[in-house]
């Protein structure tokens, strides 16, 4: 438990001075569509946010496979994403909220899908997305991240195998031209 609670402070301050900044493009874009404003303060402080947890909340954690990672940050992102947009989506269209009218709601409705997308964040990124040690954990659980670990996997390999195919190819060819050689003779 002792070992949790750095972290959760780490992300509990990531995440309110991601939300703060989150509610400031949202306010500022909101004429443009709440539930496009939602998306663009999503966008921009789901970046902010992989930089800040993979270099201060998950620091002490393995950063060798920063591909997979991304892959799945952004991944589980846009069902964040999904989760808050979704939560404004159902109370501006299945409550009839305006956005010159409904400001206040809109911001009760975001700030409850900002709670939800949190909670879910956490998990995915504690269990899933920084992961201790591959020693440590469980089998991948998503599609998403089967797919991120065979992609990592396919370009370790390839890495170590190219010196290899070229050595066999060229063997390949010196025994075809030894053969044309002997059956010239």
């Amino acid at each position: 438990m002792r070992s949790l609670v750095p972290e959760v402070s780490a992300f509990a301050l990531i995440g309110a001075a991601n939300s703060v900044l989150y509610f400031v493009i949202f306010n500022l874009t909101m004429t443009m569509g709440a539930v496009k404003a939602t998306i663009l303060a999503n966008v921009i402080t789901v970046a902010l946010a992989y930089v800040a947890h993979r270099y201060w909340t998950y620091r002490s954690r393995q950063k060798t496979q920063a591909s997979r990672e991304a892959v799945l940050f952004v991944g589980f992102n846009l069902a964040g994403t999904l989760i808050q947009s979704g939560v404004v989506g159902v109370a501006k269209y299945g409550f009839g909220l305006s956005e010159t009218t409904d400001r206040l709601w809109l911001n009760v409705a975001t700030m409850i899908g900002i709670g939800l997308g949190m909670v879910f964040r956490f998990w995915a990124y504690r269990t899933l997305v920084f992961r201790p040690h591959p020693a440590d954990h469980a089998q991948p659980a998503s599609a998403m991240e089967v797919l991120a670990e065979a992609y990592e996997e396919e370009s370790e390999f390839q890495q170590l195998t190219a010196p290899l195919e070229v050595e066999m190819t060229i063997k390949q060819r010196t025994s075809a031209d030894e053969e044309a050689t002997s059956n010239r003779r």
